[in-house]
């Protein structure tokens, strides 16, 4: 019998302690400022809300890209998630190995003491007249960018 009241008792504090999928969504509508149709509770245990639309995988820069003269970009993954080993050749004269770091869509990186970001653009945003008309391209700065093949 004290068995019976022990177990009732475990089941009655669990039940008490979890969210129900209400007070998710109201929690979620809280932080979003309204209620969505759209949002549910999560996978079973994750405590986390789903307000129906996908998240976007990163982008992934990896590889070999190339610009005029020369000039080349090659993206490695670094052992940190999040993180790229980039090796450039960005004029004729100078050319180096950084440390990159996502943020967001874009790769930034220090070179020479200066902050620069690689952009996702097309060719035409290069400013470079090799590169126009591609589609998938890095581009650092107007005349400096590179495309994949």
């Amino acid at each position: 019998m004290t068995r019976i009241l022990i177990l009732a008792a475990l089941a009655t504090l669990t039940a008490c302690s979890r969210e129900t999928p209400e007070a998710l969504n109201n929690t979620a509508a809280d932080s979003v400022g309204g209620p969505s149709a759209a949002t549910t509770a999560g996978p079973a245990g994750d405590g986390a809300t789903f307000n129906g639309v996908p998240k976007q995988k990163a982008p992934d820069y990896v590889g070999r890209w190339v610009g005029v003269e020369g000039m080349y970009l090659n993206i490695r993954h670094a052992a940190t998630p999040g993180r790229y080993r980039l090796e450039m050749q960005w004029d004729l004269d100078h050319k180096g190995e950084f440390r990159g770091e996502a943020v967001g869509d874009t790769i930034v990186f220090e070179r020479g003491g200066v902050r620069e970001t690689l952009r996702p653009t097309n060719g035409d945003a290069t400013g470079l007249k090799y590169l126009a008309g591609k589609t998938q391209c890095l581009t650092v700065k107007p005349g400096e960018g590179y495309c994949r093949k």
